[in-house]
C-alpha cells in the first residue's frame, strides 16, 4: 500500500503564496497531482504531472500554480501564486499507478486514481 503525505498548508492573505508538498514513496506511476475540496463541494483536480515530468492544470490554476516533482526525494510539489479568495479548502495528494490514456489528464478524472492523501488544509482571508 502507498502512504501519500501532504504538508505546507497554512493561513494566507489573497495574494499571496503557499508551497505543498506531497511525500509519494512510490517507485512507477502513470500520473499524479492535487485536488481541493472546498467546504461543501467535490473533490476538484488542480494539476496533475507524469513520470516525464508532463504537466496540465486546470483553468483556475493556469498562470498562478505550479506543479512539480523531485524524483530523487519522492515528492511532489505544488507551488501557488497569487491565491485567490475563493482558493481555499482541503488540498489532496493523488496518485494513479496504473493509467489508461490521456497522459497527465487521466489524474483528472478521480475515477483514476489508485492513492489519496489525507489532505492539507489552506485558508485565504483576511
Amino acid at each position: 500500500d502507498v502512504q501519500l503525505v501532504e504538508s505546507g498548508g497554512g493561513s494566507v492573505r489573497p495574494g499571496g503564496s503557499l508551497r505543498l508538498s506531497c511525500a509519494a514513496p512510490v517507485d512507477s506511476f502513470y500520473c499524479m497531482g492535487w485536488y481541493r475540496q472546498a467546504p461543501g463541494m467535490g473533490h476538484e483536480a488542480v494539476a496533475a504531472i507524469d513520470d516525464v515530468g508532463s504537466k496540465s492544470y486546470a483553468n483556475f490554476a493556469k498562470g498562478r500554480f505550479t506543479i512539480s516533482r523531485d524524483n530523487a526525494k519522492s515528492t511532489m510539489y505544488l507551488q501557488m501564486d497569487n491565491l485567490k479568495p475563493n482558493g481555499g479548502g482541503t488540498y489532496y495528494c493523488a496518485v494513479a499507478i496504473r493509467g489508461m490514456y490521456g497522459g497527465t489528464w487521466f489524474c483528472h478524472n478521480r475515477d483514476g486514481i489508485d492513492y489519496w492523501g489525507e489532505g492539507t488544509l489552506v485558508t485565504v482571508g483576511e
